[in-house]
């Protein structure tokens, strides 16, 4: 299973250390392999956003500020159109 959390990761935030890890430790618990990965917002920004998200099972929204907050609604817009469940923060 391939998760795309959506945000500008920092190792120095907390709550993105703990986004990561809160989902690799769900996956071991319903006995599930799953590769986390990381997209940054601002490739979202424009009207025509790209369509990385179609190769994930699931979306997350990261927590806390983005650098591009339009990126951010649109890649939620992205994921709500081509039917990717997605857990919003």
């Amino acid at each position: 299973m391939k998760i795309a959390v959506v945000g500008d990761y920092d190792h120095n935030r907390p709550s993105h250390l703990a986004t990561s890890e809160a989902i690799e430790k769900s996956a071991i618990h319903f006995s599930q392999e799953v590769q986390v990965e990381w997209v940054p917002t601002q490739p979202f920004e424009t009207a025509g956003t790209p369509d990385v998200l179609q190769n994930f099972d699931g979306i997350w929204g990261a927590p806390g500020d983005h650098q591009s907050s339009q990126g951010y609604i649109n890649a939620v817009r992205v994921a709500r159109e081509a039917q990717i469940p997605y857990l919003g923060t």
